[in-house]
C-alpha cells in the first residue's frame, strides 16, 4: 500500500527559517524561507513527521517538521507556519524517511579547507572584501558571506546576526573553541559586526589563536587574533549546529 501524501499550501511568518536536509533541526540547511522579509513565502507540504523534539518561536511551538516541495525542497519546522495548530491540518503524518547517515557535517576539516580557498582565489591573491559584491561562487565578499561559504551554507550567505542565531550555531565558552567554530560580534551595525573562523589556539594558555578572516582592507587572511579574549569583549564563541556536538 502506498504511503498517503497530500499537497497543501500554507502561509509562513517571521524571517529566516532554515529548511533542513532531514527531519532534524540539527541537520544541514538546504535553503531559507522568508530570507529578506517576514511572511513572504508560502510553502507546499506533502507530509509531516513528528520528531518528538519541540521547537518554539515566540508563542508558536511544534514537534512536527513538514516535508515541503515549494519554494525549497526539504524539512521545515511547523512552528514557522502561520496556523493556530501545532501540526499542518489535512497533511498526513508519516514516519521519518530512511536516509543514509548525513555526511559528517562537511566536517570541521572541510570547513577549514573551504576557508583557505579564498586566500588565493583571486588569481593567486586573497578575495577582496566587499559588503555589496558577490564572489564567483555566489557568496557575499563580507565576513559573514565568507564564514557561510566556509560552513557550506546556502549562498549568498547568512548575515553575522544570522550566524549567531540559534538556527545556525549555539554559544560556547571561548575556552572550548575547536577548529571550524566561529568567533562572532553580532552587536552594533554592519560596520561593527564581525565573524571569523577559528582554526587553532597558538599556545596552551589560550592567549591568542589563528583564524580565517574576511575584512577590509586586506580581504581574506589567515592570521593570529585575540578577538573575544579580553574581559567584557563583545565577541563570543559559537559552535555550528552542523557539527552535531
Amino acid at each position: 500500500m502506498a504511503l498517503q501524501t497530500a499537497d497543501a499550501s500554507f502561509p509562513t511568518w517571521g524571517t529566516r527559517w532554515a529548511v533542513h536536509a532531514t527531519p532534524d533541526i540539527g541537520s544541514p540547511s538546504v535553503g531559507m524561507i522568508n530570507r529578506t522579509s517576514p511572511g513572504q513565502d508560502r510553502v507546499t507540504a506533502d507530509y509531516q513527521v513528528d520528531t518528538g523534539r519541540r521547537v518554539c518561536e515566540g508563542s508558536a511551538c511544534s514537534t512536527f517538521m513538514a516535508h515541503i516541495t515549494q519554494p525549497v525542497t526539504g524539512f521545515l519546522t511547523v512552528a514557522s507556519v502561520d496556523i493556530p495548530e501545532d501540526r499542518l491540518p489535512g497533511v498526513p503524518v508519516r514516519p521519518a524517511p530512511s536516509l543514509p547517515p548525513a555526511p559528517q557535517p562537511s566536517s570541521r576539516q572541510q570547513t577549514l579547507q573551504r576557508a583557505a580557498v579564498w586566500l588565493t582565489a583571486d588569481n593567486g591573491r586573497p578575495v577582496p572584501y566587499s559588503q555589496r559584491s558577490h564572489w564567483r561562487d555566489g557568496y557575499r565578499q563580507d565576513c559573514s558571506g565568507y564564514a557561510s561559504m566556509a560552513l557550506g551554507l546556502p549562498s549568498p550567505g547568512e548575515t553575522t546576526v544570522g550566524l549567531a542565531g540559534r538556527r545556525v550555531t549555539r554559544p560556547i565558552p571561548m575556552s572550548e573553541l575547536e577548529p571550524g567554530d566561529l568567533v562572532i560580534d553580532a552587536l552594533g551595525n554592519s560596520n561593527t559586526r564581525h565573524v571569523v573562523v577559528f582554526e587553532k589556539w597558538n599556545d596552551a594558555a589560550q592567549r591568542s589563536y589563528t583564524a580565517y578572516e574576511q575584512s577590509s582592507p586586506r580581504g581574506t587572511s589567515h592570521r593570529s587574533l585575540t578577538y573575544g579574549l579580553a574581559a567584557g569583549s563583545e565577541y563570543k564563541a559559537h559552535r555550528p549546529l552542523q557539527y552535531g556536538n
